[in-house]
């Protein structure tokens, strides 16, 4: 019988235990729930949530009584050593995930399920990579999409060749905030593309001078534009078409996964145009639950898991190039990037 992990929580907000309440009743929520990190944990066959923690101990308490928990801490540094679990859930603003990362990892942690963004500087993405691949640790990256059973059709069609040489892969996410919303457009990307590493990447934001701190950037800025060379060939296009969908582009098809996954378009070229087939039919299962369990997995086969961390590193640092492309004047920037001290933040990160 497979083993079960224990799995604590660090923060106790909307990603890590209260999301759920705004899907529940939409449309679209067979796509997503369980959504946040504590739903997930508990309904993952693999995981036991044992404990949660939060810096405002009510809230902690309360999160604690609606998932079962044992226990709530309002130090998470104290859970882990008391709690000693196998895989903790970081769900806080990014600000301190790359001091909970390290302190997770160089104690005992076996596994990490990191919520986006990875954090704020390509520095600390540099230490988060060097410890958790110096201690053998499984992370996965909180961009859903990666893990859900359809995007991985889609990446499995892609590899088996059906679309021929893959051209190009295209987001259509918005112009929203670049590390808070457009990670998930930026994973998608890498992913379509064959998660290959990036030659150079170039872009345009949008932001105020006064925004403006020395190398520090106070606000989360809108990306209106986003391009990223792959080292493979591929181009990456981050638009400002609204969605969330995205489309990767072949010599001989093209998928387009549409209104958030709801539908998917296959299409392949016969003569001289591209003519609609029907696409696998394919289960459903949500991407934190996915995400969890493919921790677990990885750590019964000693393997990596679908989102390790230099990929998450990977995917971030293209759209901290195409904020540093922008401050540059449209330059293009080879990765990786020399900037690593550029920090992105905002109020409450």
């Amino acid at each position: 019988m497979p083993r079960t992990y224990k799995a604590c929580l660090i923060g106790c907000g909307r990603m890590g235990a209260t999301i759920d309440d705004e899907v529940e009743g939409r449309d679209d929520s067979f796509i997503w729930q369980p959504f946040s990190h504590a739903a997930a944990a508990v309904a993952c066959e693999r995981t036991d949530l044992v404990a949660v923690s939060d810096v405002f101990a009510e809230k902690a308490e309360a999160i604690r009584q609606r998932y079962g928990a044992e226990r709530a801490y309002t130090d998470y540094q104290e859970m882990i050593l008391k709690e000693k679990p196998d895989i903790v859930c970081i769900a806080t603003r990014p600000g301190p995930h790359a001091d909970m990362t390290v302190f997770a990892a160089e104690n005992n942690v076996k596994g990490i399920y990191c919520e986006k963004p990875l954090c704020c500087s390509m520095e600390e993405a540099d230490i988060m990579v060097d410890i958790v691949q110096k201690h053998g640790v499984k992370f996965n990256y909180g961009t859903q999409r990666r893990y859900m059973p359809i995007y991985r059709k889609v990446r499995e069609l892609v590899d088996a060749g059906e679309i021929g040489d893959v051209l190009c892969s295209i987001a259509q996410y918005g112009a929203g905030s670049a590390l808070w919303g457009l990670t998930h457009a930026a994973d998608m990307l890498l992913f379509l593309a064959g998660d290959p590493e990036v030659d150079f990447v170039t872009g345009a934001i949008m932001c105020q001078d006064s925004d403006w701190e020395g190398n520090r950037l106070n606000v989360d800025p809108g990306i209106a534009c986003g391009y990223i060379r792959y080292a493979n060939g591929v181009h990456g296009y981050n638009t400002a078409g609204t969605g969330p969908e995205y489309e990767v582009c072949g010599a001989r098809g093209k998928i387009r996964i549409q209104n958030n996954s709801r539908e998917i378009q296959f299409r392949k070229k016969e003569g001289s145009f591209f003519e609609e087939v029907p696409f696998p039919e394919t289960s459903r299962a949500t991407g934190t639950v996915m995400g969890i369990t493919d921790i677990a997995e990885a750590l019964d086969e000693d393997r990596e898991t679908k989102g390790p961390v230099h990929l998450a590193r990977r995917s971030q640092e293209t759209l901290m190039a195409m904020i540093e492309s922008h401050r540059l004047g449209g330059k293009h920037i080879t990765l990786p990037m020399e900037n690593r001290s550029l920090y992105v933040t905002r109020d409450n990160w």
